[in-house]
């Protein structure tokens, strides 16, 4: 291809046409040369086809040179593979600055250890201090920490995307709309117990703030909570009882430590003593199901090409799910894909451009456990009718991403 492209630049810079014939007669001759030697028995390893390709379109070119392929080759492909450097170069700055923004977390979080070990003495910019405990540092167990209690000093885990970030003003305060997306009504309005759930999914545990108001006329003895979970959830202490008056309200907190990243469920039933009448024969109230969403431990992660192959070759769990939307453009259902999987897609920008009945790219997400989930979609749009059809396949190294990511893609793609 080098000897092709200076061939072709000889006629820019070549008055005499006689000559530039000379000069790519010359290339063509050893073009030939080449293929014959890579098609001769006495070698040990012959061309490959690909190669030969390359270099029978070289002499196509060469043996008739037009103006619009001559910038085809001279100009297009250099703005091609200029385009194909800068695109890789922004993939390697952002995963460069994703490291970079989570070991100075990790800096920080250290920093503040060394800060409480010692408050009185001067830190010295030591980077293995910056990033180790000291023996004497303190750590905060939310397990152990009484309800309502503010601690001075806050530990990573207990602040959603890091202590320092909300302490520091990077994250944006949480709006009372998004807040009340993670309420999950437990009971019925007409119940005689009226319970609600606040969900609060940390790192590697969830809490349960669940509002428990008494809305009978009589006092509540005994009164449990019970919770259970399916999947690879656990719960972190046992059931305390209290007692309500009339109308009284009381709030409980339940940890649920989280195993995998998987779609779970926490169901139960609030269990109390009857001390009247009126409600003497309903001691037991089953509460709805609260559903933990696996797109709360996953989060879009880079990764080369190369990696993501020998993962797909590796990994042995996999979901195959059928397109079934109402949505008519190839692209737009990749980024809506995208958005409600809440992947990264490693196809770069310029493969998707255009208008085309066709696409296939790849996607890639990490939990918080370090499990990676990959997803292909490759989908075509149908000249008849113009619905997408195709299938979108996710692998990962354990049974619980694939599912849930498949039972993910099935509800989001009905729902548009």
């Amino acid at each position: 291809a080098s000897l092709t492209k200076l061939a072709l630049r000889s006629r820019e810079h070549v008055s005499d046409a006689r000559i530039a014939n000379l000069v790519s007669a010359d290339v063509m001759a050893v073009l030939i040369a080449m293929l014959r030697l890579g098609a001769s028995r006495p070698v040990e390893q012959r061309i490959d086809a690909d190669s030969a390709e390359r270099l029978s379109a070289c002499l196509m070119m060469l043996s008739r040179p037009t103006a619009d392929t001559t910038r085809l080759w001279l100009s297009d492909c250099h703005a091609a593979f200029a385009a194909m450097l800068k695109e890789r170069k922004a993939v390697e700055e952002s995963a460069e600055n994703a490291a970079a923004i989570a070991d100075g977390k990790a800096g920080r979080g250290g920093a503040r250890a060394a800060k409480a070990a010692g408050k009185g003495s001067k830190q010295q910019p030591d980077l293995a201090a910056s990033e180790m405990r000291q023996v004497d540092a303190l750590l905060n167990l939310r397990q152990l920490r009484p309800y309502g209690a503010v601690d001075v000093d806050i530990d990573d885990d207990d602040v959603p995307g890091g202590a320092t970030d909300a302490l520091d003003g990077d994250d944006e305060q949480e709006d009372f709309a998004q807040r009340l997306k993670r309420v999950t009504q437990l009971t019925g309005m007409s119940d005689p117990v009226y319970a609600e759930a606040f969900v609060t999914v940390h790192q590697y545990d969830i809490v349960l703030d669940v509002l428990i108001i008494n809305q009978s006329a009589e006092t509540m003895a005994n009164l449990c909570l019970e919770l259970a979970t399916v999947g690879d959830l656990k719960l972190c202490e046992r059931p305390q009882s209290y007692t309500l008056q009339p109308g009284e309200s009381r709030s409980v907190r339940a940890n649920i430590k989280v195993a995998s990243t998987e779609t779970g469920i926490v169901f139960g039933s609030i269990v109390y003593d009857a001390t009247g009448p009126l409600n003497a024969d309903r001691t037991c109230i089953v509460l709805h199901d609260v559903h933990i969403d696996i797109m709360d431990y996953i989060s879009p992660a880079p990764c080369s090409d190369l990696a993501f192959r020998a993962m797909w070759a590796e990994f042995e769990w996999e979901n195959k799910v059928a397109v079934n939307t109402e949505i008519g453009d190839v692209s737009e259902f990749l980024q809506h894909v995208v958005k409600s999987t809440n992947m990264r897609c490693l196809t770069p920008p310029s493969a998707l451009e255009g208008q085309s009945g066709f696409l296939a790219a790849n996607l890639y997400a990490r939990s918080n456990f370090g499990e990676a989930a990959l997803v292909n979609v490759s989908i075509e749009r149908r000249q008849s009718d113009g619905k997408i059809t195709g299938y979108i396949r996710i692998r990962s190294k354990t049974q619980g991403i694939a599912l849930s990511l498949g039972d993910k893609i099935t509800l989001k793609q009905k729902g548009v």
